[in-house]
């Protein structure tokens, strides 16, 4: 049996990459890094006029209502550009939980304006996926109020979707009075993260999330799933670019490709990082057809694949030398982007928590068990 990608897939993920290398250059991404919005803006138009902001919207409202594989494949060529553009929030986390959760009258009037690239809308679940001390967000009276920490595509955002402590989705105007925004500065220059301080904003709850947290779960693993994408899209570049320099860069009248040392590096990369491949891939057709194991793949690939991802950004670093450091090169805006998936939506340690208590490996044995295996010397 064949698993892998099809030719649409591989299609459509080739022209999203020969588009970023013609029109997202590393000087691209440099003058991005250093605050030019309008470079942004027009690599972020080219490839909504490639399809991406319409993937995963219904027919019905305008879109393609494609698969969670598309997208995956999607993430993962922009990963490898290291695009500064918006996706995971906007175009694959919003539609998903609209469509999921929203009224009609919220669907006709969100989900065509998402698959025409007309409107971004920034995702903040920080209360539901790990909560911290005086962030609590309250709704009252139709208004949210407290802080919302983490926003992912909050850069140029028209609109916010965020949830409470129990999982309940609210939306917001960006442009509401109540509403503060504040910029965070973090390692990775080519997407922007921001905080959000709400004082009796007006909200619309999206009214299949009330009581029901499989919606908000559901969105979450989408939204893991494509960050583990581009960082395995972001670390397959770096791997590619350390063998090349590998094979370039001479040393003693030597390639330094051809220095054992150097060659395991290179294997212990490619190793490490192939198999990822099929688990992205895997992990997207559960979320589709294999409901009862997409949470559980979900926390296990956002987990590993930012695992390998800090191996292999690190390790393909000390291959490039001293070269490897410098601004010329530019290997650290993948390697940032890497560092900044892997907290976004629960770290590692985070995620292997939740997929314990998805296989109820975190509950304690029954008392009766434990007596009776306390008065068993063979259990000692």
């Amino acid at each position: 049996m064949y698993f892998g990608l099809s030719e649409e897939q591989q299609s459509l993920e080739n022209s999203i990459k020969r588009y970023l290398e013609d029109n997202a250059s590393l000087d691209t991404i440099k003058a991005v890094a250093g605050g030019n919005k309008e470079t942004a803006e027009k690599v972020h138009q080219g490839l909504i006029d490639l399809g991406i902001s319409s993937l995963l919207v219904p027919e019905k409202y305008g879109g393609l209502e494609l698969d969670m594989l598309f997208a995956s494949v999607v993430s993962g060529a922009l990963g490898s550009g290291t695009a500064p553009v918006p996706f995971t929030g906007t175009y694959v986390m919003a539609p998903l939980a609209l469509s999921l959760a929203g009224s009609e009258v919220q669907k006709d009037y969100w989900l065509p304006k998402i698959a025409g690239g007309e409107r971004i809308i920034g995702i903040g679940l920080s209360e539901f996926v790990g909560a911290r001390e005086d962030t609590a967000i309250s709704f009252s009276n139709d208004t949210l109020s407290g802080r919302a920490l983490f926003i992912i595509d909050g850069k140029n955002a028209d609109a916010f979707i965020l949830s409470d402590k129990a999982g309940q989705l609210f939306i917001i105007d960006a442009d509401d009075s109540g509403l503060t925004k504040i910029e965070l500065t973090t390692v990775d220059k080519t997407r922007e993260s921001m905080e959000l301080v709400l004082k009796k904003v007006k909200t619309e709850i999206l009214p299949g999330s009330e009581k029901n947290q499989d919606v908000i779960n559901k969105v979450i693993d989408a939204g893991r799933l494509m960050l583990s994408a581009d960082s395995l899209g972001a670390s397959q570049v770096m791997l590619d670019k350390a063998v090349a320099y590998s094979l370039e860069r001479k040393q003693f009248g030597r390639q330094i490709g051809s220095f054992q040392a150097v060659k395991h590096m290179c294997a212990e990369m490619a190793a490490e990082l192939e198999p990822c491949h099929a688990m992205v891939w895997h992990t997207a057709h559960c979320f589709d057809h294999i409901p009862e194991e997409a949470r559980l793949m979900a926390c296990h690939t956002k987990a590993h694949v930012s695992e390998v991802g800090k191996q292999v950004s690190r390790t393909a670093i000390e291959v490039h030398g001293g070269m490897g450091f410098t601004e010329e090169l530019g290997l650290h805006y993948w390697f940032k982007r890497i560092g900044l998936n892997r907290q976004l939506l629960g770290s590692p340690e985070l995620v292997r928590e939740e997929a314990a208590k998805i296989q109820n490996f975190d509950q304690s044995p029954p008392e009766s068990q434990r007596t009776k295996e306390a008065g068993n010397p063979l259990l000692v």
